[in-house]
């Protein structure tokens, strides 16, 4: 399962490094480092809660995103950082001393999953009004990918399972959008 979850998160995210090569893609960079530094505490976590291979395709997941957003630099794409931005990557860098000081990694799941939650607000309001400006083939491969995470997992807890199920839930709401939104959108145009 975990193997499979790794070839389905590469098929989902070439499509998406080949558009930042050709220059069609132009990723927040500030972002990609929040969201790789998010789901690296997440794997680490899961990891120490006993997640097993599961937890090791976050890792995968983890790597591929802290990679976006170093090519994301070095192709100097987005690189603006609001006041936001600054708060979302303290709240980031709070989840390693936050599970130090409580001796137990979910809260660092928690607070991890909900900053992750609240990154996809933009992306959920956008995808609203513009149906077709995501992908619904990248997120239903990343729903799948993390229900496979979930079945890879040797440990079953809230520690363990909550990020990817999380993670999985919000690529559903962007899918039910476009689905519910693009025939209207269709027809509006």
């Amino acid at each position: 399962m975990g193997t499979l979850a790794v070839f389905l998160t590469c098929i989902a995210f070439l499509p998406y490094i080949l558009s930042i090569l050709r220059g069609q893609t132009r990723p927040h960079v500030f972002s990609w480092v929040i969201w790789g530094m998010n789901t690296s505490v997440a794997f680490l976590a899961i990891l120490h809660a006993g997640g097993g291979p599961g937890a090791g395709v976050i890792g995968f997941s983890a790597g591929v995103t802290l990679f976006i957003a170093a090519l994301a630099y070095i192709k100097r794409a987005d690189v603006t950082v609001t006041s936001v931005d600054r708060l979302f990557f303290a709240v980031a860098l709070a989840a390693m001393p936050l599970w130090y000081w409580a001796e137990d990694p979910l809260w660092a799941i928690w607070l991890i999953t909900v900053i992750e939650l609240l990154g996809f607000g933009p992306t959920l309001r956008k995808t609203w009004f513009q149906p077709f400006s995501e992908s619904m083939t990248f997120m239903v491969l990343l729903v799948v990918r993390n229900a496979l995470v979930i079945a890879a997992l040797d440990h079953h807890s809230t520690t363990t399972v909550l990020f990817p199920a999380a993670m999985a839930a919000a690529c559903l709401a962007l899918i039910a959008i476009m689905v519910w939104r693009r025939p209207s959108w269709k027809r509006g145009r």
